[in-house]
């Protein structure tokens, strides 16, 4: 995974790990990687892939367990939720540039209609 220096380590981590859950790489219910294998797969210290697994066992995303590991909250709403938090992210991202390159409201929701037909399939 490739870190900007824009926000912290962790946060990125807590951005990536929410992606998987929404897209359903890591469905409801299921039991996720550990700590050590997160880190490695991501190239990242065990103690900060903790900082951003402990941030999402606080939202109730994930549950952690012990004695067995830690799973993604069956609680789909919870899910809806986070995903709702995601796309919301992703838009306020393209809002802000839109605005930047000078794009009035009616320019932005046009090229984000036509991309969004052009994409379909994807």
């Amino acid at each position: 995974m490739e870190f900007n220096s824009s926000a912290p380590i962790w946060l990125q981590l807590v951005d990536e790990c929410s992606r998987r859950i929404v897209t359903g790489e890591w469905p409801a219910g299921s039991k996720m990687p550990g700590v050590r294998e997160l880190g490695v797969e991501l190239g990242v210290n065990p103690n900060t892939m903790q900082r951003a697994l402990a941030e999402l066992d606080r939202t109730g995303v994930t549950i952690p367990d012990r004695t067995i590991g830690r799973y993604v909250t069956e609680d789909t709403a919870r899910i809806d939720e986070l995903r709702e938090s995601v796309a919301a992210d992703s838009a306020d991202d393209y809002i802000h540039r839109a605005r930047g390159l000078g794009m009035s409201l009616a320019a932005a929701q046009k090229l984000l209609t036509n991309r969004w037909h052009h994409t379909e399939g994807d």
